[in-house]
């Protein structure tokens, strides 16, 4: 039951990140991203993950957290890009 439970939270943050990916990517601009947060996010994910390997725990829940990481890691890829977007956007100061 307790799976069941974690996969519903598992599910409702997952249908976030897509929205926020396709936000972020045609935003082409960094601000209001906190990279601290992605790197938590994912930091806790990584947690997640960690705790069903050593658990011995090779579910559908594993798979979950792996989906939701691939798209964080999605995320911040496109942080990166718009960081990047940013700088060249910045004049160069005389």
């Amino acid at each position: 039951m307790g799976s069941i439970f974690e996969t519903i939270m598992l599910v409702c943050f997952g249908l976030s990140w897509p929205l926020n990916v396709i936000k972020a990517y045609k935003a082409r601009t960094a601000k209001g991203t906190s990279l601290p947060f992605l790197l938590l996010i994912i930091t806790g994910y990584l947690g997640g993950i960690a705790a069903k390997v050593v658990n011995g725990q090779f579910n559908y829940v594993l798979i979950v957290y792996l989906i939701n990481l691939s798209i964080v890691l999605v995320n911040l890829a496109i942080y990166v890009r718009n960081a990047a977007l940013d700088n060249r956007a910045v004049p160069a100061e005389a």
